[in-house]
């Protein structure tokens, strides 16, 4: 099997979307697919108790793809052994009333993993430099002052968007936050198959949506923005994996690999070592519980 390492995902230098592999199979079976990724997922769950008894690091792990592109079981199965306090999954849809009352980096922020724990964003910040990018009318909803209509919304605010992703970025980095961009790149075609098969299989009909349809006809247009996206804002310290996503159960394994390798280069993190006064007297704490 071949061995996925974090270096042949990062993205370093610019990149272009049509030129990446969408489909990767790590010369695996399904069978050694899935095995790989049990063994990943426990040292990735172990290690998480070890950074919540260490409490100076938190993991922010972000995911962005295309609709059928697999965020949510990637979610499901990557993190299945990790202690159910240990991780927390927020799932950003359009912002409600109250979030449209503030800066549209604060719902976000107030999601951000405590030290200790592994957050999950299922999408992401970079949503606001996405979907409406390709739909400016609802920047509307967030009424900024001096945008009083789309056209108002030039290259200069998407400009000083991004700069405002990267500040807040290197903001929580510096402040302990392990950050991990993953865009799921996914294939045009891939994604009509898995539209099909969700309008094929009854239990799957619940996810389909005609608005995925509508969507789609705007591929080309999400994929600039997507590819610019990830240019402007792949950083040392909040760097961008593109991820190929035709083989969901290769992306899993490709996602937990990385988190894996890179998580184990942080020595710093360890148990913290016990008190020097309960370190002598153990024998005694454990003598008294025995005499009970």
């Amino acid at each position: 099997m071949k061995n996925p390492l974090a270096k042949e995902f990062k993205v370093t230098d610019p990149i272009s979307l049509s030129g990446l592999e969408t489909n990767e199979n790590l010369e695996a079976s399904h069978k050694r697919l899935r095995k790989t990724l049990e063994s990943i997922r426990v040292e990735l769950g172990e290690f998480q108790d070890v950074m919540y008894a260490h409490a100076k690091y938190s993991v922010l792990i972000c995911l962005q793809g295309m609709d059928t592109s697999g965020k949510d079981s990637l979610i499901r199965e990557v993190f299945k052994d990790f202690n159910a306090r240990g991780v927390v999954v927020h799932s950003f849809k359009v912002p409600t009333a109250l979030e449209l009352k503030h800066d549209y980096l604060w719902r976000h922020y107030i999601a951000l993993p405590a030290k200790g724990k592994f957050g999950v964003f299922n999408r992401t910040h970079y949503e606001n430099v996405l979907v409406t990018r390709v739909h400016p009318e609802y920047i509307m909803g967030e009424h900024i002052p001096g945008i009083n209509s789309t056209e108002d919304i030039d290259e200069k605010f998407w400009e000083k968007r991004f700069e405002q992703i990267n500040n807040f970025e290197r903001h929580i980095a510096e402040n302990g936050t392990l950050i991990f961009k993953f865009f799921l790149h996914l294939s045009k075609e891939e994604q009509r198959q898995r539209l099909l098969r969700r309008l094929a299989l009854k239990k799957k009909n619940w996810k389909f949506s005609p608005g995925d349809l509508k969507e789609r006809t705007l591929w080309d247009q999400y994929q600039f923005c997507y590819e610019e996206a990830i240019n402007i804002t792949s950083k040392p310290h909040a760097p961008w994996y593109v991820i190929p996503a035709d083989n969901k159960k290769a992306a899993r394994v490709i996602v937990a690999s990385i988190l894996l390798e890179e998580l184990k280069k942080y020595k710093d993190i360890k148990e913290p070592e016990l008190d020097e006064k309960i370190l002598a007297n153990l024998e005694d704490y454990k003598k008294q519980l025995e005499s009970e």
